[in-house]
């Protein structure tokens, strides 16, 4: 009998292979990865200097089962009582040439997938877990961008740079958030480096800063919760709730710092650029409705500071049902897209982030996107002619969309594979849930107890994105996904 891990493997494949992925390397990309090797200096050929930053106190902080480590962090402080960040990015793009094997099935997919109990590289595992990972104790080619922070949160003088670096402690969100928050033990690995706790302090007090400036300007304060498939063994044995902590806030801040230099870095010296946008909502009519059952007025025009103190309002008001409403937001607000920033045109901002300049470019091991703009980066640093055309980075973008859309569609699917083999056991039970999805091809709810989503497929008349309503589980799909509840009117 086929364990849970592998069925979800082979749905997983499955579903990729339908939505023009490819679960598998060929083997020429294998044979291009095996003969790689892990850059150097000279990789540049005098393209560019390399500063060597080795010394500097670097960690990583992921994931706790990370192995693919893009980034790196460190902090020091600045004359007026600033702080500089350092962000180094692994630099996949002196291993990974441009038309060669493995960029081309990096090119094809974008993105790695994630479903549950497995994941389907971008890269070769050779690569993105080891010649191209900023592994701990291991001497590293990297991307830096630096920015200096003032007290107040914004940003001073900015910088890009190659350099030689050194990750000196693996860290991970959960022990370091509990850390941070108060709830747990220093980790090991960053006491075991001296002045790195201190250097972490700074690195979250400075990130504080930024996301405070961020509010202030109308960026958007969600609170969700992401399910997790749990197993023991091959078996599917729960699904656990995964929040937010400090140790995630401390990356995203310091990230979406270094995504805003590297765009306006490339767009001040003249260089096309990729940008990540999400527009001004098409469905803030219903945001507005939405706001007006919690009593609150907002403008009929979208407006992200309004929308911003409904949310934190709503937050104080009903702390526990908070990650519903904000789930509810984002579904109106709509998916982001890549679009092609040319030289010397505007590109629409990032409407969540209150952030108008905005470029993937810290995650190259993961997303195509953040290798095409570490590729223009080089080039803009070394005088050089960007590597891709107007035509080309506009093909990209809509082509990257339309892959991380896909692969996006994939998880989805496997989790709820996932999810149908725990409650398969449960038809004809009562939940109580949120509607998170209502169009002319179909309507969705998600459990308020249990993070699983499924299709409204009785008792769709009537209702909207963010009802709260109550559902029977009718039936489950495993093999494809299906997780379907009818309305139960009281």
């Amino acid at each position: 009998m086929m364990s849970d891990r592998a069925l979800l493997q082979e749905i997983a494949q499955r579903a990729m292979r339908d939505r023009g992925l490819w679960p598998e390397y060929s083997p020429r990309v294998m044979r291009e990865a095996g003969a790689l090797q892990a850059a150097t200096p000279e990789s540049y050929a005098g393209h560019l200097p390399v500063r060597d930053l080795r010394g500097l106190l670097w960690c990583s902080i992921d994931n706790d089962d990370s192995r693919d480590l893009d980034q790196l962090t460190v902090a020091e402080p600045v004359e007026g009582g600033g702080v500089r960040i350092r962000v180094a990015i692994a630099d996949v793009d002196a291993v990974v040439l441009k038309g060669s094997a493995v960029d081309r099935h990096a090119a094809h997919n974008t993105t790695s997938v994630y479903p549950p109990g497995h994941m389907y590289a971008m890269l070769p595992e050779r690569l993105s877990t080891d010649i191209t990972s900023l592994n701990p104790d291991v001497d590293r080619l990297a991307m830096v961008i630096s920015y200096d922070v003032a007290p107040d949160g914004s940003l001073g003088a900015t910088g890009c740079q190659a350099a030689w670096v050194r990750n000196h402690a693996k860290l991970a969100y959960n022990a370091l958030g509990a850390w941070l928050e108060g709830r747990g033990d220093p980790p090991a690995a960053m006491m075991a480096v001296p002045g790195l706790a201190e250097n972490i302090r700074q690195q979250d007090e400075t990130a504080q800063r930024l996301r405070a400036l961020r509010v202030a300007h109308g960026a958007l304060q969600f609170q969700t919760i992401e399910g997790e498939i749990l197993f023991e063994g091959d078996r599917v044995s729960g699904i656990a709730a995964r929040g937010r902590n400090r140790a995630t806030d401390l990356i995203e801040d310091l990230m979406i710092a270094a995504n805003e230099v590297t765009a306006r870095y490339l767009e001040q010296v003249g260089s096309p650029s990729l940008r990540r946008v999400v527009r001004t909502p098409a469905r803030w009519d219903r945001i507005v409705a939405l706001a007006a059952e919690h009593h609150y007025q907002l403008p009929e025009q979208p407006d992200a500071r309004a929308l911003d103190a409904f949310l934190m309002q709503a937050r104080q008001a009903d702390p526990l049902r908070f990650p519903d409403l904000s789930l509810a937001v984002i579904k109106l607000l709509g998916s982001g897209e890549y679009v092609a920033a040319l030289a010397g045109e505007d590109a629409p901002g990032h409407f969540g982030l209150a952030v108008q300049d905005y470029a993937h470019s810290t995650a190259p091991n993961r997303r195509y996107p953040d290798v095409i703009t570490q590729r223009l980066l080089k080039a803009a640093l070394a005088g050089r002619r960007p590597p891709y055309s107007d035509a080309e980075l506009e093909a990209l973008a809509e082509h990257c969309t339309e892959q991380e859309d896909q692969a996006s569609k994939v998880e989805r699917q496997t989790y709820k594979s996932a999810a149908a083999l725990l409650l398969r056991e449960r038809v004809g039970e009562t939940f109580a849930a949120i509607v998170t999805g209502a169009a002319d091809k179909g309507s969705w709810v998600r459990l308020l107890d249990l993070p699983v989503e499924g299709k409204l497929v009785r008792g769709t008349r009537g209702v909207d994105v963010g009802d709260r309503i109550h559902v029977e589980l009718l039936a489950v799909d495993v093999q494809r996904g299906f997780i379907d509840f009818g309305q139960v009117v009281p």
